[in-house]
């Protein structure tokens, strides 16, 4: 089948010595894998692989099997040319750990419009904005709306959160987060990229971070920690 989608770039290993993997997140299609054979190995082929830098976002033409196995490009260009997501040091590190974390997350070959949406709404909004030091915060809680499971904020007046079970709680517990760390994430649950800056320290937001990373460790079968996360810390150091 041919196919006509948008698609964000999740991530891109070499394989071999002359070509590589693509996995993409589909408009059309949800999580595909894409084989580029000899991507390395000529003056024309080696330009493409400026695309896959992690979140490009593209617009491709692909032949689909969905047999299970590597899929094919037929056309590849930019759908949205981003200015300084790939060059400024801080906004490439935050979408270098941010692909890796989506890559543990998104599992199936499905289509989720509406998560291709807000990935690409944020990534814009990211690549306008200077004061970005929340983002990848607020964009990974924001995300498990979409990824289903979103924390259930109808009790939230209570003074403990449950990462197991998603919800607020009166008592702490062996999966419950302390009273500073509840109130931290509550904080961050009313955020939104336009009013977050300069809420958080450092150590808030490692704390949060951890937060993060634990609640999708807990919900996310086979999910397995950035290697990018030391690489994020120091960053934000």
């Amino acid at each position: 089948m041919l196919v006509k989608t948008k698609a964000i770039v999740i991530s891109a290993l070499k394989f071999q010595e002359k070509s590589l993997i693509v996995k993409c997140f589909t408009l059309s299609n949800g999580l595909k894998s894409y084989f580029v054979r000899d991507a390395f190995s000529s003056r024309k082929t080696s330009q493409k692989i400026a695309y896959f830098q992690p979140f490009s976002i593209l617009e491709i033409e692909a032949v689909h099997k969905n047999k299970g196995t590597l899929e094919n490009f037929k056309e590849i260009k930019t759908a949205v040319a981003f200015q300084t997501i790939h060059t400024d040091v801080v906004k490439s590190t935050i979408v270098m750990f941010l692909s890796e974390m989506l890559h543990y997350s998104i599992q199936e070959e499905e289509k989720n419009e509406s998560l291709f949406v807000f990935l690409e709404t944020a990534l814009t909004w990211l690549d306008h904005h200077d004061e970005v030091s929340n983002f990848h915060l607020i964009l990974l809680l924001e995300a498990t709306k979409y990824l289903g499971f979103y924390p259930d904020i109808s009790e939230s007046d209570l003074p403990y959160f449950d990462m197991i079970e998603g919800v607020f709680v009166h008592f702490h517990g062996v999966n419950s987060l302390t009273e500073h760390e509840t109130n931290l994430f509550k904080i961050l649950i009313d955020l939104r990229f336009e009013n977050s800056q300069k809420i958080f320290h450092v150590l808030e937001r490692q704390i949060l971070l951890k937060i993060l990373i634990d609640y999708y460790s807990f919900h996310l079968d086979g999910f397995k920690k950035p290697k990018s996360l030391e690489i994020l810390k120091e960053i934000f150091s």
